[in-house]
């Protein structure tokens, strides 16, 4: 990842882990292109530990004025990746978790609208190309019903 920060502080999400630095670049590799996002930030100074891919509004009705993805992997091979939604009237959250934790199994989705804690114990797929393609299909999902709505 070309300008990447290496001494970025692992955040809570991997249990102590460090940062995948490496599986983020192969992730900014494919998503940097795709066509739904306007704009795929790594390791932003907000969120170091991450990475925000900013979808195109075109695939959301006027209500809603921004949606963004943001994914955090660790080398333990946990992971948090975070939708998010700004609408005019409130905003739409929804996580899909891998790492220990008190309130809930190690794979877990904190469900939307608020991405609530406890959330629901889930199976996610062990390769990270699996997981990332079962939930952005299931963003995307999510997109298509606003217009069949």
């Amino acid at each position: 990842m070309s300008g990447r920060r290496d001494d970025i502080p692992s955040s809570g999400d991997g249990n102590g882990a460090p940062i995948d630095l490496d599986r983020l670049d192969a992730i900014v590799e494919r998503l940097a292109t795709d066509e739904r996002f306007t704009d795929v930030e790594v390791q932003p100074e907000y969120a170091p530990d991450r990475l925000m891919c900013r979808y195109d509004l075109g695939f959301y009705p006027q209500s809603v004025q921004s949606a963004r993805f943001t994914i955090a992997w660790f080398e333990n091979g946990d992971f948090s990746l975070h939708y998010h939604e700004e609408h005019e009237d409130g905003t739409f959250d929804h996580r899909w978790d891998r790492h220990l934790s008190t309130h809930n199994s190690r794979d877990h989705i904190h469900p939307s609208p608020s991405a609530s804690t406890p959330g629901d114990d889930a199976s996610h797929p062990e390769e990270w190309r699996d997981v990332m393609s079962m939930v952005l299909s299931e963003i995307e999902e999510r997109q298509q019903a606003f217009w069949t709505e």
